[in-house]
């Protein structure tokens, strides 16, 4: 072994997690196979990019500065190239923006814009995480991301069943108890209730409610991650989030523009309103106390990302449903065509199956063999395509017996070739699995 400056071994343990691993392989893996056809990335669609409205975007929010809120040419610069507010400066659109298309109230002090929805996760679970004895709940299979920033901050995280309904509540409740028997402190339950990554999978109203109803008889948070609810498929309706049906502060709400506006500008927000008492007697939004850990991490968000946003909100008056209408058909074409492309190649009732969501990016499929890294590579290298194992969405550490698609990034000629291509790897390493299986049936 060459010599090395440090060991990883005296390091945060985070550092080698699988989950943080995770999270590396899935973001670099196309990179290594630039000519495989990916169905892995849960980007969003490029064809409607145009660089030429970051300016129009940028232009936009600096005639709001000043005809709207009165800014000085002066002040017009000091908010966009200056250090600025920790909490954000669009944060009053982004209220505006939830009043409108998710019919929700909220004060713009309750919202911390963010770098990403990333580091809204990032501070929301390292300010619930107070001492040893907290654990987060997690409906699994669980976003990877959700699980990385977790290990950052030292919390335990426990799998709650998930299934065609969203979330077991059942057993929601039965790990809330057995974690409080455990002398454990079970601090919220992270939910993605729209198309969830990577299941897919929709709650519908009356689950949402029996949840809401839930958490508060276990004085419990509900932490609601919606990156994928204004994207239905074609023939289905946009449902109200956990956050607009919440009258009782339980949920605590992460937003992200990745997908509706734009992933490289990198910005995200997190609307905390549970009122927090101050150890000088005060009483404010759990959002500034957020604000105090953000001020640490990132100082701010970038305001020139911020108006870039900002402007993309006000060219539609604040609504990103109005803003999305290409993207979301496009989804829905890609949706449709990928499972209808999977019935085509697969016939009903056999060992291949897969699930048919409601809307968002991504489908799962389920076939008679393990699928893990190894296979992900072959896959690539002698196939042609990329997918992502689910194994990666369980902290199981084990290979999984599924795989996920996602239709976001692609046009329905690069899913007819990736689907022909992965029904040829199935076809094949369904084969060596059934000759697997009976040769050792056979062995003496």
């Amino acid at each position: 072994m060459e010599p090395v400056d440090l060991a990883v071994t005296v390091l945060h343990p985070s550092v080698d997690d699988p989950a943080l691993n995770s999270m590396n392989f899935l973001n670099e893996v196309a990179q290594h196979y630039p000519d495989a056809v990916s169905l892995a990335a849960g980007r969003p669609y490029e064809e409607f990019f145009d660089s030429a409205v970051l300016h129009e975007h940028l232009d936009a929010f600096r005639r709001h500065l000043a005809d709207d809120l009165g800014l000085s040419p002066a002040q017009v610069d000091r908010t966009l190239l200056q250090y600025g507010r920790t909490k954000g400066i669009v944060h009053h659109l982004i209220a505006r923006h939830l009043a409108v298309d998710e019919q929700l109230t909220v004060d713009p002090e309750a919202i911390v814009v963010t770098v990403g929805c990333q580091e809204a996760m990032f501070l929301v679970l390292r300010a619930l995480r107070a001492g040893p004895r907290d654990v987060l709940l997690a409906v699994a299979p669980t976003y990877v991301g959700l699980t990385g920033a977790a290990r950052l901050v030292d919390l335990p995280v426990r799998p709650v069943t998930g299934g065609p309904d969203g979330i077991d509540l059942a057993d929601l409740r039965d790990q809330v108890h057995r974690a409080r028997a455990e002398g454990l402190r079970p601090r919220a339950c992270y939910v993605m209730p729209d198309f969830a990554n990577p299941s897919g999978v929709r709650m519908d109203l009356a689950q949402r409610r029996r949840l809401l109803d839930l958490a508060a008889g276990e004085d419990l948070l509900l932490i609601e991650d919606n990156p994928y609810g204004l994207f239905p498929a074609a023939d289905a309706e946009r449902l109200p989030t956990l956050k607009a049906l919440d009258t009782r502060r339980r949920v605590v709400y992460l937003g992200s523009f990745a997908k509706t506006v734009l992933p490289g500008a990198r910005v995200g927000y997190v609307v905390a309103d549970q009122r927090v008492a101050g150890s000088d007697g005060t009483v404010g939004p759990l959002a500034d106390q957020l604000a105090k850990i953000k001020s640490m991490v990132t100082v701010n968000t970038s305001p020139i990302s911020q108006a870039v946003i900002g402007g993309a909100l006000l060219a539609h008056d604040c609504s990103l449903v109005a803003a999305n209408v290409r993207e979301r058909a496009a989804y829905a074409r890609n949706l449709r065509h990928l499972v209808d492309g999977l019935a085509r190649r697969f016939p009903a009732g056999g060992p291949v199956r897969w699930n048919v969501p409601a809307g968002g990016f991504f489908v799962v499929v389920t076939v008679p063999f393990a699928v893990d890294d190894a296979l992900l590579h072959r896959s690539a290298r002698g196939y042609g395509v990329l997918w992502t194992p689910m194994a990666h969405f369980y902290d199981a550490g084990t290979p999984v017996n599924a795989l996920r698609l996602s239709v976001s990034a692609v046009t329905p000629e690069q899913i007819d070739l990736g689907l022909d291509r992965l029904a040829a790897l199935i076809t094949e390493e369904s084969a060596g699995a059934v000759g697997a299986a009976v040769s050792a049936r056979t062995a003496p």
